[in-house]
């Protein structure tokens, strides 16, 4: 698998991760929605680039200019509910392609064990399709492995992409030995570890919740 770690350089993108972060600005849900969709929208303009692209003429009231467009049929697959906002920053600039939703959640046997249920699934046909699979938050890395073998039911992508905002070292490394040699994961940051639980350190808590409301 093939890492794009854009925090290796400093652009805007740090501040979006600083107010994602930060626990008073938290408290605005609304901005810390905006903010993922931001970060969404500059992991997909990184994401562009590794796309293939062919030349079709646009014609303009003086002439005509042959442009680049992406020849690559698209699917956008958010992961429920989390990946929502992400989804919205991919779809802003691949407004062309298809549309996919899965849910998946962590179902707790007690505070250290846990089992990934995937429970909803609504997309397209993915056979020779590229896959752009959105989870803003790569922990341990099981709920994107599962999700990713609940779609193969709906057919195997030509490509696959992983875009997630913040992820740990151990849950990329799990993605590495249970996804196609060939998948390409565009992360905006990576923290170095998980606590007991299985939770990002330092991350950012419960990006669901903070997006949405707490639950139940």
């Amino acid at each position: 698998m093939t890492v794009h770690n854009l925090s290796s350089e400093s652009s805007i993108l740090n501040k979006f991760l600083a107010e994602i972060r930060d626990q008073n600005i938290q408290k605005d849900s609304m901005r810390f929605r905006k903010n993922i969709e931001r970060i969404g929208e500059v992991l997909g303009y990184e994401l562009s680039k590794s796309l293939s692209y062919s030349p079709k003429k646009t014609t303009t009231p003086l002439g005509e200019k042959s442009i680049e467009l992406i020849s690559e049929n698209l699917v956008l697959c958010s992961v429920l509910r989390a990946g929502i906002p992400l989804h919205n920053g991919l779809l802003n600039y691949f407004d062309d392609a298809e549309n996919a939703f899965i849910s998946a959640y962590r179902k707790h046997k007690d505070a250290h064990d846990f089992t990934i249920e995937v429970e909803y699934l609504a997309s397209p046909s993915f056979k020779n399709k590229t896959l752009i699979l959105a989870d803003p938050m790569l922990a341990t890395g099981r709920s994107l492995v599962e999700t990713h073998k609940a779609l193969l039911k709906n057919g195997t992508p030509k490509s696959i992409h992983i875009v997630a905002v913040i992820g740990s070292s151990q849950g990329i490394e799990f993605l590495e030995n249970n996804f196609p040699k060939d998948t390409h994961l565009w992360i905006a940051t990576i923290d170095q570890k998980l606590n007991e639980n299985g939770y990002i350190i330092p991350g950012l808590g419960d990006a669901g919740d903070l997006a949405f409301g707490s639950k139940l």
